[in-house]
């Protein structure tokens, strides 16, 4: 991924957070605020889950380095970018697989939860003072792994507030009752929702479900429906690697209806 070293840096403010949907849980997040934000236009907003992982410099994504490149080309629109991070707990109560955070109750749970969480506690607090669209078509949700399916989640619940998602391979499989959505995809009626999915041929293969299998089964429904998608399918495994070598195309991809510009192309075959 190769990013220019001129280009003018966004804000990233970081702020912690306590919930009450989600009981005795603190969180750390980040608002990234572009550079050339003006208050008298609504900007995009863009949602990542797990985000210290997508912030982190010394990680592949490097989101807000990435943001400001395609922002100063024109490449995407300005977009506003809120990383959050799992709820933390002091005393864990429930059965999960991260014991010190509710990140796979969060993340892998089917159901409208985390939406009304983002939607109601965490936007209001982390855009107050901010001018963002309110239309879905503006709005898109991202994640990796547990992150991956939960981004699918929250626009599946809520697609009159997000219509897009990019998901890094994501856990569709029987964690929290996942695996079900290749099948609600194919059974109930088509939502307006674009999303770009991504997994390799090495991702994740335990009790719950293989990962590769599950992304397959998600894009097979979702091209028997008619959904506006994109698979990048290669052979990498459960990590962030792949996912950062195509992210300049899926994020082109993810905003060319709203932002049509002649630099924009088709996302890159997969890695």
């Amino acid at each position: 991924m190769q990013l220019a070293s001129d280009t003018l840096a966004g804000e990233l403010i970081h702020r912690r957070f306590s919930s009450e949907i989600y009981p005795a849980t603190t969180r750390d997040y980040w608002v990234y605020i572009p550079n050339g934000y003006h208050a008298d236009h609504a900007s995009n907003l863009m949602i990542f889950q797990d985000g210290y992982q997508y912030i982190n410099p010394d990680k592949p994504m490097n989101i807000p380095a990435v943001f400001d490149q395609l922002i100063k080309t024109g490449d995407m629109p300005h977009t506003i970018a809120v990383f959050v991070n799992p709820g933390e707990v002091a005393v864990q109560e429930k059965p999960d697989h991260h014991p010190d955070t509710l990140r796979s109750i969060e993340y892998d749970t089917v159901s409208d939860q985390y939406a009304r969480f983002l939607l109601t506690e965490l936007l209001p607090d982390a855009l107050s003072g901010l001018n963002v669209s309110q239309d879905p078509k503006n709005r898109a949700i991202a994640g990796f792994s547990s992150g991956g399916i939960c981004a699918w989640t929250v626009a599946w619940y809520r697609s009159d507030q997000f219509s897009k998602v990019l998901s890094h391979c994501g856990s569709f499989v029987d964690i929290r009752g996942g695996g079900v959505y290749p099948y609600l995809i194919r059974n109930e009626h088509i939502k307006p929702i674009k999303v770009y999915l991504q997994s390799g041929e090495n991702d994740l293969d335990t009790r719950y479900g293989n990962w590769a299998l599950g992304n397959q089964a998600m894009a097979s429904a979702l091209k028997f429906k008619g959904y506006h998608y994109q698979f990048a399918f290669g052979q990498g495994g459960h990590t962030l690697e792949h996912g950062s070598k195509v992210l300049i195309d899926s994020l082109k991809w993810l905003w060319h209806d709203e932002h049509r510009t002649a630099s924009q192309s088709a996302p890159a075959p997969a890695q």
